[in-house]
């Protein structure tokens, strides 16, 4: 039997995955759809909500996006969020313009909370908004459930058909108690019974990949990071040993994690596994480049050039799987967001690449839910919770040129770092964290001669989606410690410093 589900029609927002998330949390299952999906398609899906995401536009602009009008016929409940409360008004006949005052950020509003969609939750209470159209007259049959002080109309109902809209954004953490409410409208308004666990994600993914795949030969780009572990994990279930891992060692990994890889997916998984030692051809491409988009697109043809030639070696491969997730492809810019920075799995593949098609069933998945599916795959714990790594490795937290001398010094002051932080408890209260070894030099003491020697810099950030972050307190006589073994254990370092900027306005890498 199908699992029950909820849609989410996309028109454009930037927090589009998000709300899906938000759904996923509450344990309904949810897909992100087109806005232009076809209504056979989604009668045929038979959800129990719908819900139409924010977006840019303007619902009175002739080319905004739409959906088929028919969806307001088929009795299916529909939460509408900024955009999407605009255009159900405009589609069944109430009015939107231009908003005297653009709201943007934390706001106060006033709910009525004889709604179902804010059972429980506080008459006044605080919500995210961004908008620059309003509702200026519901559509028939709504009544008006929510106002702000330049908002009036902040949220609408129509009971008898389950249409609900609101003008603020649920989703995000900002809005204080916005995941009550789509808790409530799931359970309340959808009535649904919330039988989705990571499990099923897990069940469903892999039944999809034994559909699409069938007999077919797959290559996996493995990393030995969570996210590709997880991707290989999930296709060796659903192919078994139609499935190669190979794993290129670039020359450019944390200290000792080549053998660990190796240790872990030899022993414990049934794949047919392949390390490649290239270091050398790596480094050598990399010679004299200093600009980091330049790193990643090295790195990531010549992870695709070695792939073809093992490619070659083992006969016809159909199916290349990469452990891309959610945000790496909206960070690379592939929706609506701009670039701001091309992710080795996204952004840093050549024009041409030797196989039928790239597979990556983490794509929708962000990086907490990524580790819930490796558990629920069997994956140890010290691999899924292991710390995230960028495809490119630590090319991208070496500033300037890369050099093996470089290399083995990060490796140390890194290795060090994560030790100390792992032996104080806090690798599971932070993030991501990590040594930066930056291109600056200067002056210091070290014994009585005098040095000149690089700076490290160490990063770590609490987050629970990667999407934003804060930089992580760690305690003053912790960091003292970690810096006084770097620079008494690692040659060539005689400064450290401590990385205090959140994201925005810093990404969580360098660069």
């Amino acid at each position: 039997m199908e699992k029950e589900m909820v849609i989410v029609l996309d028109f454009g927002g930037q927090y589009n995955q998000l709300i899906a998330r938000r759904v996923r949390e509450c344990n309904v299952y949810c897909e992100v759809l087109p806005c232009y999906t076809d209504l056979d398609r989604i009668k045929k899906l038979a959800p129990k909500g719908i819900i139409f995401t924010g977006g840019p536009a303007s619902v009175n602009e002739p080319d905004a996006p739409a959906c088929d009008p028919g969806i307001f016929s088929l009795g299916i409940p529909i939460l509408g969020i900024c955009y999407g409360c605009q255009l159900m008004t405009h589609s069944l006949g109430g009015k939107v313009t231009k908003a005297p005052v653009r709201e943007y950020g934390k706001t106060e509003v006033h709910l009525d909370t004889a709604s179902k969609l804010f059972h429980e939750v506080s008459e006044d209470t605080i919500c995210w908004m961004s908008h620059t159209d309003y509702v200026e007259t519901p559509a028939p049959g709504f009544k008006i459930i929510a106002s702000s002080e330049s908002c009036p109309i902040a949220a609408i109902e129509d009971e008898t058909k389950n249409f609900y809209g609101v003008q603020f954004h649920p989703e995000v953490l900002h809005t204080a108690e916005g995941t009550k409410m789509l808790h409530n409208f799931l359970y309340e308004v959808c009535k649904c019974s919330g039988d989705w666990e990571m499990a099923s994600f897990t069940e469903r993914m892999i039944q999809r990949l034994k559909d699409k795949i069938g007999d077919k030969k797959v290559l996996c780009a493995l990393s030995g990071g969570v996210d590709s572990s997880v991707a290989a994990v999930m296709v060796s279930k659903a192919v078994g040993k139609q499935l190669t891992c190979i794993f290129v060692d670039h020359g450019l990994l944390r200290k000792n994690e080549g053998d660990e890889v190796e240790e872990v997916f030899s022993k414990q998984f049934d794949v047919n596994f392949i390390r490649v030692n290239a270091q050398q051809r790596f480094y050598d491409k990399l010679a004299g480049v200093t600009e980091p988009e330049q790193k990643r697109k090295i790195i990531g043809e010549e992870f695709i050039r070695v792939f073809e030639e093992e490619a070659k070696k083992i006969g016809t491969v159909d199916y290349l799987v990469q452990g891309t997730i959610y945000p790496d492809v909206i960070e690379s810019g592939l929706g609506k967001s701009a670039v701001i920075k091309s992710h080795h799995n996204v952004g840093g593949l050549p024009d041409y690449v030797d196989f039928k098609e790239i597979i990556e069933p983490l794509r929708d998945l962000f990086k907490d839910e990524v580790r819930r599916a490796g558990l629920e795959l069997g994956i140890p714990d010290k691999l899924v919770f292991r710390q995230p790594f960028p495809g490119p490795g630590l090319a991208i937290r070496i500033i300037g040129d890369i050099t093996p001398e470089k290399i083995a010094i990060l490796q140390e002051a890194d290795y060090i770092y994560r030790e100390e932080i792992e032996k104080a408890g806090l690798n599971k209260k932070i993030g991501q964290y990590f040594a930066v070894l930056t291109n600056l030099r200067s002056v210091g003491v070290m014994g009585d001669e005098r040095t000149y020697d690089y700076t490290v810099a160490l990063r770590a950030v609490t987050t629970t989606d990667f999407m934003t972050a804060e930089f992580a307190e760690i305690p003053w006589d912790i960091l003292g410690h970690i810096s006084n073994r770097i620079v008494n254990e690692v040659k060539h370092v005689n400064r450290i410093c401590y990385d205090v900027t959140g994201k925005p306005p810093a990404t969580i890498e360098w660069e």
